[in-house]
């Protein structure tokens, strides 16, 4: 029997017909159904249509996915929906009806997986809904599967996290944060613990500095009313960055086991120093983008002239920050991050600065030295960049920077929606959030929301099409350095 058929399940989607269904679920589950995992869908969401319906949309879904066979008929022969207001208890009478169903036409064993791509204020309402209709009443497992982001901050995740354990343990829950499922996010620990030559310098004596940025082209669209309650710092800076902080800092696990890896990311976390009233001015930068122009030439709206924001908006749609993580390892490094909208590419990189060669007399002849750089290419490029001084081919001593590569881009791999869909039906959570790692990110999170309070930080502007306010730049230059330019970036 293949893993696919041990790990039968019925997959209840809530937010069925929404933009994440369409873009990264359905894609995901053809791929995860062309590699023999037997699993049945049935689609949760307001709109009265039938399963014929249903069916269409994820039909068009994959119009434009290229690796299409013959089989989509198939496919989506395994697709039920079920119209339902989830606030209504009564009406889950109904979708248990129909689970019960699926599960014994499609041989399913009971197993459920229940993913809820909501707004966060239903998480709670639904999870509870679940337990009274008798739904997680069933034989099998089941699992949650939760969309970020998980609370508005430390108070109110505490309170989300109480109302789950009422109905699934820790271990059933698996809040999903689409970066880990990334090849080269993954990859990190491979690169660090695999090569020696790597980890051996992967401390405070040899690097310089890390800069992590995940810039963004796009406008806030059709996520406005949510994003304006939101922001970068809770959108981006408390799940994806501290993740990827918490990925490239961590120490060597005691064993490569899901538990031990966590333990080590909440280490890091519980390591960063917490931002206070004194120090936020010199180390968070938030702005929001105007009008501008883009690199395509297209002229584009400013945050304020978007459909549904406010007229004097003061959400941040960027955020710079200076972190310092308080441990043997990292003591006295500086990681900086930065993620924005409206910026000059779309583009994410980890780029590890080492600390320059010693000034030294007998090296004056080497001209033009440059810092040796380890480039991680998260997207949309996947793979490694490492730059190093060679010497120029002429009599002079003039040395050049030279670049060895390893791009992904031409090889065919999982995406991160497939990965961790796949991950959770084998019960594998190591790339999924703790609930201590979510509780450290919201309590460094909110110390800079009350610091830029508390201190009235101002929001700077910066133009679409740039990489952020000047500040941004000011950040980096008071210390002697700069921003590296993105490498691999969106045509």
């Amino acid at each position: 029997m293949s893993e696919g058929n041990k790990q039968a399940t019925t997959l209840i989607l809530f937010g069925a017909t929404g933009d994440l269904a369409k873009r990264k679920l359905y894609p995901a589950l053809y791929r995860l159904y062309k590699k023999q995992n037997h699993f049945a869908v049935i689609g949760v969401a307001r709109r009265d249509i039938s399963h014929d319906d249903f069916r269409a949309i994820i039909q068009e879904s994959l119009e434009n996915y290229t690796h299409r066979d013959d089989d989509i008929q198939d496919f989506v022969q395994k697709f039920f929906y079920y119209a339902l207001d989830v606030k209504e208890t009564e009406g889950y009478t109904g979708l248990k009806s129909l689970c019960d169903h699926v599960d014994s036409e499609f041989g399913l064993k009971e197993n459920r997986m229940f993913y809820l791509s909501l707004a966060p204020e239903f998480f709670a309402p639904v999870t509870l809904n679940l337990q009274a209709s008798g739904l997680t009443d069933n034989s099998g497992w089941k699992k949650l599967v939760i969309e970020k982001p998980f609370g508005r901050d430390l108070k109110s995740a505490n309170e989300l996290n109480e109302a789950i354990h009422n109905v699934f343990k820790e271990d059933e829950i698996y809040r999903i944060d689409h970066y880990l499922g990334k090849e080269m996010v993954q990859n990190i620990q491979v690169i660090r613990f695999a090569n020696p030559i790597f980890e051996s310098i992967w401390n405070n004596r040899y690097i310089s500095n890390v800069q992590i940025t995940s810039s963004e082209t796009l406008g806030v669209g059709e996520r406005a009313s949510y994003y304006d309650h939101t922001g970068a710092l809770m959108d981006m800076v408390q799940n994806h960055m501290l993740q990827m902080v918490a990925l490239t800092a961590m120490e060597p696990p005691s064993r490569f086991e899901t538990e031990d890896i966590r333990d080590e990311k909440v280490k890091v976390l519980r390591s960063v120093r917490q931002i206070t009233t004194d120090d936020i001015a010199g180390h968070i930068i938030k702005g929001q983008y105007t009008r501008g122009t883009m690199p395509n030439g297209n002229v584009v709206k400013g945050y304020r002239e978007e459909d549904n924001i406010k007229e004097k908006s003061m959400t941040e749609t960027f955020v710079a920050a200076k972190l310092f993580i308080d441990n043997f390892r990292w003591a006295g490094v500086p990681f900086y991050i930065r993620t924005g909208k409206r910026m000059t590419v779309k583009s994410t990189e980890i780029v590890i600065q080492f600390k320059d060669a010693p000034q030294n007399p007998y090296f004056n002849n080497f001209n033009d030295i440059q810092p040796n750089l380890l480039v991680i290419h998260v997207q949309p490029d996947e793979g490694l960049s490492l730059k190093l001084n060679a010497k120029k081919f002429s009599s002079s001593g003039d040395t050049m920077p030279i670049t060895m590569e390893f791009s992904n881009s031409d090889l065919t791999g999982a995406d991160a929606y497939e990965r961790l869909i796949q991950d959770c039906l084998n019960g594998d959570s190591t790339n999924f959030t703790r609930w201590d790692e979510v509780a450290l990110s919201w309590e460094f999170v909110d110390s800079i929301t009350k610091a830029w309070n508390e201190k009235n930080i101002p929001l700077d502007r910066y133009e679409s099409g740039s990489m952020g306010p000047a500040s941004a730049y000011e950040l980096l230059d008071k210390d002697g350095l700069h921003w590296w330019p993105l490498t691999k970036v969106e045509k």
